[in-house]
């Protein structure tokens, strides 16, 4: 693509491991998605093995901390002309070849604008005097905060009218693929809008979380088709088991076999039939032992109240998360523009929009870097001490940084150190598993070369998520190969 410049340089051996590791990990993320798709892996806390590249985090992290036997001195004291050539480079999508290792970091300009490049995010709103990411759990922080919106209703609307157009204009180069994801973020949920091509999905898809069944049942009423990947999973299981004890019987009578297909299709309908059917043939049970007229069958209102408590008590929870898949996000978009709930009416964040992060400009949007320090310590080594440094990162850390940082520091860092990620732990949840479609193309094709990040970070983040409902804790990479835990 013509806006890619320059690409990290490798030498050959490296790419070829690199495209192997590609293949083989489409292959791996297909078979575990076919085997315990969405869900948090059972070896939590365990390493994984050895690979060259990690998995897609979407989650949005607050903090990295990364350590290195190596000094992180070249990333403090840029100079005004690096953060120039590093806001340049990320406004215009260019990316300087790195060396594979840089023996003096510290006098390495291309490696300092690289790194202010990868600090730069966008969001709206920006008042300086207020922390606009995170904003679930944020009262405290804000309480005391000067909000002159907060009882002006005319200031309320105008604030809502330039978040309109700043949203609408993140969803269009989202669909134009200029834009490959972005996040909204208000007081109750955060939703994540990708675009077709990334996330192991070829359309436009949308999750929100946390949920409740008030905000599920205006989506319904507004026509929004959406749905509850954790909740697919448990009927996914419960038919698996069904159809697995009937077919001892499948040799009895192909005719029943027939009807316990068409049995388990019904099923798939709705969360709800599923509790109709036990109930029913509880009852027919007990019908057939002679005891139904000492049982009191429930009424339907009971039924109804029942399955509604079930609904609730999904609220706030990760397994509450929605999927909104194709043109429903643009039915999506505008049901949000027009959401009373989206905006708190009290509290410290009455009538304040919800921020919008995303990797690249947009209308209304205000340039932010992350803010980056670093620091020596020494270390107790068994009984010496010992020369240790690290490297601090805070913000809205979104999943593109995380890589391009991981990239640059393979280089700077003679492809050595470790990395501490601290989450935003409402955002883990969008890990979670889309699709179970082997057949769906994992890469980002020519569309998305145009959308502002580096090649190699929109291959990581074509794949299919593969974490569940965790996200990466730690990152070791030892001799350019990565091990993670979550």
């Amino acid at each position: 693509c013509p806006s890619f410049q320059f690409l990290y340089g490798l030498d050959e051996d490296r790419s070829a491991q690199k495209e192997n590791y590609s293949e083989a990990a489409a292959a791996a993320v297909d078979t575990f998605i076919s085997d315990t798709p969405s869900l948090a892996p059972s070896n939590t806390g365990v390493p994984s093995f050895p690979s060259f590249e990690f998995p897609a985090d979407w989650s949005i992290k607050t903090r990295l901390l990364f350590t290195s036997s190596r000094s992180f001195a070249w990333a403090d004291h840029i100079k005004a002309q690096e953060e120039s050539q590093g806001c340049v480079q990320h406004c215009r999508s260019t990316f300087i070849n790195l060396p594979q290792s840089i023996q003096e970091p510290k006098l390495s300009t291309n490696l300092r604008c690289a790194f202010q490049q990868s600090l730069v995010y966008w969001l709206h709103p920006f008042l300086p005097w207020l922390h606009l990411f995170p904003r679930i759990g944020a009262d405290k922080k804000m309480a005391g905060k000067n909000n002159p919106w907060s009882y002006d209703e005319g200031l309320q609307q105008i604030l809502m009218s330039e978040w309109s157009l700043s949203f609408t204009s993140l969803y269009n180069l989202l669909r134009a693929k200029l834009c490959p994801y972005f996040y909204v973020c208000t007081y109750q949920f955060t939703v994540l809008f990708r675009a077709a091509g990334l996330g192991g999905s070829d359309v436009i898809t949308a999750l929100i979380s946390p949920t409740t069944r008030g905000l599920r049942e205006a989506m319904k009423s507004e026509g929004i088709e959406f749905y509850m990947p954790f909740q697919e999973i448990r009927k996914g299981k419960s038919n698996a088991s069904s159809s697995h004890l009937e077919s001892g019987f499948a040799n009895d009578s192909e005719g029943t076999g027939k009807d316990a297909e068409n049995e388990e299709e019904q099923q798939l309908g709705c969360d709800n039939d599923e509790d109709d059917d036990d109930d029913d043939e509880g009852f027919l049970w007990l019908e057939e032992m002679g005891v139904q007229d000492k049982i009191k069958k429930p009424n339907n209102i009971s039924i109804q109240l029942n399955k509604e408590r079930h609904e609730v008590q999904l609220d706030h929870k990760p397994e509450s998360v929605v999927l909104v898949k194709g043109t429903n996000t643009f039915t999506l978009l505008n049901f949000l523009m027009n959401c009373k709930s989206l905006v708190a009416s009290a509290g410290p964040q009455a009538g304040l929009p919800p921020t919008l992060l995303s990797p690249v400009a947009f209308r209304g949007a205000t340039m932010q870097m992350l803010k980056a320090r670093s620091i020596s310590i020494k270390a107790q080594v068994n009984s010496h001490y010992k020369d240790a440094f690290s490297l601090e990162i805070v913000g809205p850390i979104m999943p593109h940084s995380l890589h391009s940082l991981c990239m640059l520091l393979q280089s700077a860092q003679n492809g050595s150190f470790s990395a501490v990620c601290y989450s935003h732990e409402p955002t883990a949840v969008f890990n979670v598993g889309i699709s179970n479609d082997k057949n769906i193309k994992e890469s980002p094709g020519k569309d998305l070369c145009n959308c502002g990040i580096h090649p190699n970070t929109l291959s990581q983040l074509a794949l299919s998520p593969m974490l569940g409902k965790s996200s990466i804790r730690t990152l070791e990479v030892s001799d350019y190969t990565y091990t993670w835990k979550v």
